[in-house]
């Protein structure tokens, strides 16, 4: 198998591929340890000593398949044996034709089954077209190049024909179909490396790809307007979100310069020193964890996106102390107990149709904070983050912005979610204008990517 390979090998570098000795010697000592029978394993041998670049795989993939399958290299093949002695009398009639053109001589012995003349051919007369066309602001020179090869082409195919057609030398009519054919198929292997020049294999940017290009539509894609099929996509994204963020705020804390003994980590690192704790390693108390309060308008009006702030805090309780939840239209009714005992989903439709609450009432937002100060405002402290999810609007009752003043002063931060568009928020009823005075953060949650900017701020 020495010969076939270095006979490629003389055939890529013409072609121009970069094949070095020391990889012709790796490539030979491996061929020794795989069956060299089973095709794919030699091929998969001399494509990673010899492409050594994604770009360079198409071009050895061209060469290694007209050097092995269609000029047949290496092969012992009885019908070429049979037909050896007519082709090679038109051969010989062709040579005395081309008389000194170098292309046509290397053209015939391409034919013959040796590449390696035509390669080299090729690669000069193409880098004579290159250098050329320095320069320039056109590539008729490298077109006009190949168009001369190709007529060269044409013209050896005429010749062949007018051979086979004056059949001086009394050929049967099956051997000049088969040797029309074997003619016809090695001309095409010429053209081919002309005409089908391969580009190299694309390691640049991926192309988005559709669910990509949907995932972000559906981002940017009011709650309001979701469909039930986009519901439960985004139900997907959001506990694809939860447990990332969970992961996260679970990870162990780095070690510090100060703080209190890492005992387990000293012990590990002694080991460097025979047991001797060289280096003590310090570590820092976990932050205490916070506890959330939430205050959900349930209306009609703001429900799609409620119920998406909801999925996410509760799918995240074990980030925080507690998490105690309020829904609302005209009154309160305190629903942590069915976030506490039941799945998630199963939780927001029990919300919807067991709590204590008129759910065909206009939305009161005074009478919710008197509810809340009167039976909840203990829930409250400085280690508690309270964020209430609604659109603001009291349908003109009393606001009652004084007792969301008392419930900022308790708590450490206050957090508004308004899920309408910001240009409706200071219209018609709405009293954002009013309770965004005390208030430590107004912020719009109107679809996915807001949501997610949120919790992500909230949790990290």
């Amino acid at each position: 198998m020495f010969d076939p390979v270095m006979k490629f090998v003389s055939c890529c570098r013409a072609a121009g591929q970069r094949i070095s000795t020391s990889e012709v010697l790796d490539c030979m000592s491996q061929l020794q340890i795989v069956d060299i029978v089973d095709e794919p394993q030699f091929r998969a041998v001399l494509r990673s000593n010899f492409a050594k670049s994604r770009r360079e795989q198409g071009k050895f993939d061209q060469l290694y398949r007209l050097f092995f399958h269609e000029l047949r290299q290496g092969a012992d093949i009885p019908q070429l044996s049979r037909l050896s002695e007519p082709i090679g009398r038109i051969l010989d009639e062709l040579e005395m034709q081309a008389r000194e053109d170098s292309l046509g001589k290397s053209l015939l012995s391409f034919l013959s089954g040796n590449p390696l003349d035509f390669l080299l051919e090729i690669n000069r007369i193409q880098a004579d077209a290159e250098k050329e066309s320095w320069g320039l602001k056109t590539n008729l020179a490298p077109l006009a190049t190949r168009l001369s090869i190709m007529i060269r082409i044409n013209a050896t195919r005429s010749a062949i024909a007018a051979i086979l057609a004056d059949n001086s030398f009394k050929f049967g009519e099956r051997v000049r179909q088969e040797i029309r054919r074997y003619f016809e198929e090695r001309l095409e292997s010429a053209q081919a490396l002309i005409m089908g020049e391969p580009r190299g294999y694309d390691d640049g940017p991926e192309p988005i790809r559709v669910y990509e290009k949907r995932l972000e539509h559906l981002k940017e894609h009011p709650f309001s307007l979701l469909s039930q099929e986009e519901l439960e996509e985004v139900r997907e994204i959001i506990e694809q979100l939860a447990r990332r963020l969970k992961d996260v705020h679970t990870r162990r804390y780095a070690s510090h310069n100060r703080g209190m003994l890492d005992v387990k980590k000293t012990i590990r690192r002694a080991q460097r020193y025979q047991g001797i704790p060289v280096e003590l390693l310090l570590k820092r108390k976990p932050p205490r964890k916070g506890k959330i309060v939430t205050l959900c308008d349930i209306s009609s009006s703001v429900w799609s996106a409620a119920r998406f702030m909801l999925n996410v805090l509760y799918s995240l309780q074990e980030c925080f102390t507690r998490v105690n939840s309020f829904v609302f239209v005209a009154g309160l009714s305190e629903v942590t107990d069915i976030f506490d005992t039941h799945e998630i989903n199963d939780a927001i439709e029990r919300v919807l149709t067991e709590a204590d609450l008129d759910y065909l009432a206009s939305t009161d937002y005074g009478e919710t904070f008197r509810q809340f100060k009167a039976g909840h405002m203990d829930v409250l402290n400085k280690k508690t983050t309270l964020i209430i999810i609604g659109d603001g609007r009291t349908n003109y009752f009393n606001p009652e912005d004084r007792i969301l003043m008392e419930m900022r002063e308790k708590c450490r931060r206050l957090i508004w979610l308004d899920p309408e568009p910001e240009a409706l928020w200071y219209t018609g009823d709405s009293e954002i204008y009013a309770y965004k005075t005390f208030c430590h953060e107004l912020r719009p949650c109107r679809n996915l990517n807001q949501l997610i900017a949120f919790v992500e701020e909230l949790i990290l």
